[in-house]
């Protein structure tokens, strides 16, 4: 198979992980109904640390103090991340869940800026005016969806330490970290501090709702598919695609979030809150791409 053929299989799987990812926030808001939001991460995260973690099995002999300090730290992010994300879908919508979570991509530059005292271009500025612009016209929907609610402030707080943890995963990648064990490590750490806090947030394990045939598929669906599935996409079309094309497939999980949400949720979108969506992506896509794939297009 030629470099051609390569990259382009390679961008339509980074196109399948968003659609993964944004079909995700409608799995979760409905299972929402049958599991509490902490059961669901530790069980999410133990099926794909379960399965990553054989079909990788020759990969923990690599373990060692260094690994656990990182796969801690970064599983620690990645676990309140999820957390605050997954208990923020229940108590705003899956479409407004989905671009709230993107702000991430706008924070991770200008945490980096803080931390390495390297200014971030002028471009990721005016993304970050576009996007705050954008939240407030989320913000202003009508009836239930109105003004920024706990959920929403949850989901902000999100893409908080989803740019914690994607920086400390980079630095960490840098410094010479297999990619594949490092995440896996984070999927275990995920699992049990799932499994830790489970019980005090969400009380006794839902036995009636893990008996349900949907919750089933759903948790299937969550762990083999949106945590291990994507994650070995992800890694594999950042090695053949060009960084900023495949920022701007990945950042179609958004897009599909509050497609998916009003397809299958019924959700409803006012045209505010479809100016703020269109503006907290093109903000995305402008801070993870300075529209250099277009620059590019144009050249070839």
């Amino acid at each position: 198979m030629n470099q051609k053929s390569t990259s382009f299989l390679a961008s339509l799987g980074l196109v399948l992980t968003a659609a993964i990812w944004g079909f995700a926030f409608v799995v979760v808001k409905d299972s929402l109904d049958y599991i509490g939001a902490v059961y669901m991460i530790a069980i999410r995260y133990s099926l794909a640390a379960v399965v990553m973690g054989i079909i990788f099995i020759k990969k923990w002999q690599m373990m060692d103090a260094r690994y656990l300090r990182h796969g801690l730290i970064t599983g620690i992010f990645l676990f309140t991340a999820y957390t605050t994300q997954t208990i923020g879908c229940d108590y705003t919508t899956a479409g407004k869940n989905a671009f709230l979570t993107t702000v991430y991509v706008i924070l991770i530059p200008l945490i980096s800026w803080l931390l390495y005292k390297k200014r971030p271009g002028w471009y990721v500025f005016v993304a970050a005016i576009m996007s705050l612009t954008g939240i407030g016209l989320l913000a202003l929907g009508t009836g239930d969806t109105a003004g920024l609610n706990l959920g929403d402030g949850l989901t902000l707080v999100c893409g908080l330490f989803y740019a914690l943890h994607i920086i400390w995963t980079a630095r960490y990648n840098e410094q010479g970290d297999d990619p594949l064990f490092l995440t896996l490590l984070q999927f275990v750490v995920c699992a049990l501090l799932g499994w830790v806090f489970a019980p005090i947030y969400d009380g006794a394990f839902p036995v009636a709702g893990m008996q349900n045939p949907r919750v089933i598929l759903s948790m299937l669906y969550l762990g083999l598919f949106s945590t291990m599935l994507c994650f070995s996409l992800q890694n594999i079309g950042l090695k053949y695609v060009q960084s900023s094309l495949a920022s701007l497939f990945l950042s179609f999980e958004s897009v599909f979030g509050v497609l998916f949400s009003t397809i299958f949720l019924h959700e409803k979108i006012t045209p505010r809150m479809t100016a703020g969506c269109i503006l907290i992506f093109v903000a995305v896509v402008l801070a993870e791409t300075k529209f250099q794939f277009r620059t590019k297009s144009q050249s070839d």
